[in-house]
């Protein structure tokens, strides 16, 4: 048994914040939370102090590339072989779980490399954190991701796709409904797989049990994602008013990744950023954050998620994208419930990680500083006193 003794708790869903609660931990769930003054600890209890931080639920980012390095160029990596892009994603997911995120989900890597690193870390070969993995994503010829994806036209092929995905082991369905910044010669705004191929895309994976995200970043291709029924819009740079009330019916999410767009326009073509991609995502800068602030007043479904590994934007430091959600405009209690409850809603695991209660997979944080206060201390790992996966401690 551990008992962590917290002077302030979050408990990633409520309001407020709780003072001088016991939280008990057995195996790898919680079992109980309560006050301290109500608890009598066993004397063979190990006990975890932290009555002077907060304790919060492990982050969850909803969009990373563990294969990426976040180089400011990547086209020299596009060639790598398996066993380099699976040793880089190890060393990306470490860093990762010690910034305090203790799931992520991967969107879209060559070789499926993430469906075996997740094998990896459940046959407990590897300790990194809870992984949701997409395999190759789905795309048109030619088009958006195309180069470490399955090339698909036709509802035939897109159905085949999905198949081979599913059969491979994938958690989530990647399709790339619109083109993106980053590869070369497409445009972010013009759609790609058709409504009628998103359409059987997500039926397929539905029927199969699966959920399913679009990389979709211009109004027409968001459009197609959220009348096929898709689980996540993933950028949602050109939403608009109808996109978004048919989002907030459907329950459609969305997982802004702020972080992409700004970190290229922060280091631009004086940091290496290739040139067609930095006038790409300074085309789409003010309108993202526009986006994002018009979908969360309406009350759209918003998960975390960082897009990690793209230029600058690094494995490990990926509670940034609280700050950038905050500052464009939403509360620091909504941008925490955005990294923990609202993303495991996301995943479609709220059933069990997410938040602070008993039950709950014990995936804990204790910080040193109010975050509620001041989003960005999570940002530096200085602030991570330790992180619990499952009750074992990931980071000292």
């Amino acid at each position: 048994m551990l008992v962590i003794k917290a002077g302030y708790l979050i408990d990633g869903v409520n309001d407020g914040v709780l003072e001088n609660q016991a939280v008990v931990i057995e195996g790898n769930k919680i079992t109980r939370i309560c006050p301290l003054d109500e608890i009598e600890i066993p004397a063979d209890a190990e006990v975890a102090d932290h009555l002077h931080g907060y304790l919060m639920p492990g982050l969850i980012d909803c969009h990373v590339h563990l294969c990426s390095p976040g180089a400011a160029d990547p086209r020299p990596f596009k060639d790598e072989p398996e066993a380099a892009l699976a040793f880089r994603a190890v060393a990306n997911a470490d860093k990762t779980l010690k910034a305090g995120f203790t799931t992520v989900r991967n969107l879209g890597s060559k070789f499926d490399v993430d469906i075996k690193l997740k094998k990896a870390i459940e046959q407990d070969i590897i300790w990194a954190p809870r992984l949701v993995a997409s395999g190759r994503c789905v795309a048109i010829t030619g088009g958006h991701g195309h180069g470490g994806g399955i090339e698909a036209d036709g509802k035939w092929e897109v159905i085949k796709a999905v198949r081979t995905l599913v059969k491979a082991g994938a958690d989530v369905i990647k399709l790339m409904a619109t083109g993106g910044v980053m590869t070369e010669g497409v445009e972010p705004g013009a759609a790609e797989l058709t409504k009628e191929e998103l359409i059987f895309a997500v039926a397929e994976a539905h029927r199969a049990g699966r959920k399913t995200a679009t990389h979709a970043q211009g109004n027409t291709g968001i459009r197609n994602a959220v009348e096929a029924g898709i689980d996540s819009v993933e950028h949602g740079v050109f939403l608009d008013e109808d996109i978004i009330e048919m989002m907030v019916e459907k329950g459609t999410a969305l997982v802004p990744t702020l972080s992409a767009p700004h970190k290229i326009n922060a280091h631009g073509i004086e940091g290496g950023i290739p040139k067609y991609a930095v006038e790409k995502s300074a085309m789409l800068l003010e309108q993202h954050q526009e986006s994002f602030r018009a979908a969360y007043k309406a009350g759209v479904l918003i998960g975390l998620g960082t897009d990690a590994g793209t230029p600058f934007n690094y494995h490990g430091s990926n509670a940034g994208e609280l700050e950038l959600m905050v500052k464009a405009g939403m509360s620091p209690m909504d941008a925490i419930r955005a990294g923990t409850h609202n993303a495991a809603i996301v995943l479609g695991l709220d059933h069990k990680i997410g938040r602070l209660a008993p039950g709950y997979l014990a995936d804990i944080l204790l910080v040193k500083g109010d975050p509620l206060k001041n989003v960005g201390i999570l940002a530096d790992t200085k602030n991570i006193v330790q992180v619990y996966l499952g009750g074992k401690p990931a980071k000292v």
